[in-house]
């Protein structure tokens, strides 16, 4: 029998490389004039999903409106004929418009949605990764008796392990696949993310979180490489600022969750005195749901195929392809519509055929360890390849605005809660109650101690029991036939103090908070082994609740700029952005409260984040598929270096002065937005 679609064929023929669908009636390019079937009433589908604007009845057809389809139609004859003008097009050029055509077949529907949410959730995973250790640090530091040297490494920990996994996975994603990668990225940062919840030690969690870093540090250039070639051009830059939003939905998640387990100590457990499992390992676990959730979605997910085509694997693009295309018609009830696409050019690189060559010599051993090297080369000679003469200006300009948006980003998202902090500190010690020369004597202290200073004082046959004392010095003081039992105690120190014939049992009150002191008959019986976690002081609702603020406030940033993508352009969407962002950061001279900082941050996220919408779109237009994930990567890692910088910067200034942190993110970020305004327009440029 034959096949009733049989005319219905990609055909060559004359001098359009591309052909014509069905039998043409002269127009170049693609046309849809193959022979037609009725469809009985009842096969249409009622399903909705999917469903895009152009699938309606259009309502424009008796007003004169040219329908969407005619306007593709003269756009794509537009580029047959911009084609046949052009001498010497290469065949990745021709590739790149011949997919692009392919694309708008295949449409924009339940498929592209369906990826959007996977993708989505790896991103988000990146999101929380951002949050989870500046959330549990208060708990952790407790927990693992950190100084502030380990606390300051904890925290820099993370953006060092995603400046390596960005740059290792952004090139390994161009020689061996996008899908491939993530999958291998995500597992990581799953498996670490779980184990470093159960260290117990510094050392452990300290190597956990970074090889966790590692693992999600490929999300990034992955995710925007992988979603963008799926996408047609004209829906590239509103689709790609949407998938922005889940890093937001990313620390709105980290601070809901952060807020709902880790002040609830009963959800941990312990095993003994040598295995503690408080709420906040619990929070770490729970923080690797998003990572978990997209790895799982992924198995159901295929490569991209415009990655296969660059690789010389048509059929199995092919596949991929015909199944967007079905999955996309099927769900806008057009079940009957054929996907025509009999062939696709695949241009077949040296460096494919080197890998086949060396894949079938040797022994087992021998063929991982030339791969491995031959990758390796690959990727270093890709890398390389970004400061080519084709690609060097453009590089240089984005290495330019990745740095400089993310040192002012990340260097003011750490300056802001720590200034809280530290306006919240100076509240705190303005209400401090000073005791001077006072003489207690065979007194029973059952009630707490807080913000206290107690100076030459004489305690004479007293007795603290079951008691907290919370930042409270007792300095030249005597302390004679004490008795101190089952203390816990925050930021109390005992200064040049005498203390004779006094006993310390069950207490943390160890010889190391006793300065230049004077220990006479002293004795220190069945001290606390390790730190203890403070309840009330280490979970100010504050600190999840300004990251929340801040994190809910590119809301509104993110849907502007995802609607007006296409409309204003990436390159001002990018540099108006940075300019405003630094027009806010002179407002903070003038923040002298806690309401007042929170503010501006909110203002600050809201406005920044249409660049980098502007500057994550931009980055995948401006580089060719063979190079989009390596210099993704690479910016991104540069992105996190940059991260490291200013956090490590502006952290030093707080308490210090205001001037230079906003004086640094200002010039910064003006800096940043008048490169930008050099990029070349890219909204219209079909994905290279």
């Amino acid at each position: 029998m034959a096949d009733p679609y049989q005319n219905n064929v990609y055909h060559h023929g004359g001098g359009d490389p591309y052909g014509t669908y069905g039998e043409g009636g002269g127009q170049e390019g693609y046309g849809y004039q193959g022979e037609s079937y009725p469809q009985e009433e009842d096969a249409a589908s009622d399903a909705t999903e999917g469903h895009d604007d152009e699938d309606q009845m259009y309502e424009g057809e008796y007003q004169g409106i040219p329908h969407p389809d005619e306007v593709k139609a003269a756009q794509r004859a537009a580029r047959a004929k911009a084609r046949q003008a052009q001498e010497g097009a290469t065949e990745l050029e021709e590739l790149a418009e011949q997919y692009e055509d392919i694309m708008e077949d295949c449409g924009h529907g339940r498929f592209q949605w369906t990826l959007f949410i996977v993708l989505g959730l790896a991103l988000m995973a990146d999101g929380v990764e951002c949050f989870v250790v500046g959330f549990v640090l208060p708990s952790a530091e407790k927990d693992m008796c950190l100084s502030n040297g380990e606390k300051g490494m904890l925290g820099l920990i993370v953006f060092l392990g995603m400046m390596v996994g960005a740059f290792i996975w952004g090139g390994m994603a161009d020689k061996l696949g996008r899908r491939r990668c993530l999958i291998w990225a995500l597992t990581i940062n799953c498996i670490f993310a779980f184990l470093s919840s159960f260290a117990q030690g510094y050392g452990f969690f300290l190597f956990f979180r970074l090889f966790s870093g590692i693992g999600i540090g490929g999300s990034v250039p992955i995710v925007y490489s992988y979603f963008s070639e799926f996408l047609q051009m004209d829906k590239r830059g509103e689709h790609l600022s949407w998938l922005c939003m889940f890093w937001m939905v990313g620390g709105i998640y980290a601070s809901f969750t952060a807020w709902g387990i880790i002040p609830r100590y009963g959800w941990g457990f312990s095993m003994g005195t040598e295995f503690q499992f408080h709420s906040w390992r619990v929070f770490v676990l729970v923080c690797a749901l998003p990572a978990i959730t997209s790895l799982v979605g992924l198995m159901f997910m295929p490569e991209s195929p415009r990655f296969l085509l660059e690789n010389a694997k048509h059929d199995e693009a092919w596949m991929i392809l015909k199944n967007v295309h079905d999955t996309n018609w099927r769900a806008k009830g057009q079940p009957e519509k054929v996907f025509q696409v009999t062939h696709i050019k695949a241009p077949k690189t040296n460096e494919d055929e080197f890998i086949e060559i060396q894949s079938a010599t040797g022994t087992a051993i021998q063929r991982w360890a030339v791969r491995t090297l031959t990758l390796c080369k690959l990727v270093l000679k890709n890398v390389a390849s970004l400061l080519g003469p084709e690609l060097r200006l453009s590089t240089l300009f984005m290495a330019i605005i990745w740095f400089t948006m993310a040192f002012s980003y990340y260097g003011l998202g750490v300056w802001f809660p720590d200034m809280i902090k530290y306006l919240q500190q100076e509240e705190y010690e303005s209400k401090v109650k000073v005791f001077h020369r006072e003489r207690v004597e065979h007194f029973h202290f059952n009630f707490s101690l807080e913000n206290q200073i107690h100076r030459e004082g004489e305690y004479i046959n007293d007795k603290f029991i079951n008691i907290e004392m919370k930042s409270v010095k007792f300095e030249d003081s005597l302390f004679e036939d004490c008795y101190f039992e089952d203390i816990k105690s925050t930021e109390t120190i005992f200064e040049s103090c005498t203390i004779r014939s006094t006993v310390f049992y069950n207490t943390d009150l160890y010889e190391e908070k006793f300065i230049d002191c004077k220990l006479e008959n002293t004795t220190f019986l069945h001290n606390k082994k390790g730190c203890h976690l403070d309840i009330d002081e280490e979970n100010d609702v504050l600190i999840y609740l300004v990251s929340f603020l801040g994190s809910l406030a590119v809301l509104p940033g993110n849907i502007i700029s995802a609607l007006f993508m296409e409309k204003i352009g990436r390159v001002k969407m990018i540099g108006l952005s940075m300019l405003t962002s630094a027009g806010c950061t002179f407002f903070l001279f003038l923040s002298f409260s806690q309401a007042a900082i929170i503010a501006w941050q909110c203002l600050f996220c809201g406005v920044s984040v249409a660049a980098w919408n502007g500057i994550e779109v931009i980055t995948v237009e401006l580089y060719p598929a063979s190079k989009r994930a390596t210099a993704f990567g690479v910016l991104n890692a540069l992105c996190k270096l940059a991260a490291i910088l200013g956090s490590s910067i502006f952290a030093s200034f707080v308490g210090v002065t205001k001037i230079v942190p906003i004086l640094l993110s200002c010039a910064a970020l003006v800096c940043g937005g008048l490169v930008a305004l050099k990029l070349p327009e890219t909204r219209e440029k079909i994905l290279q």
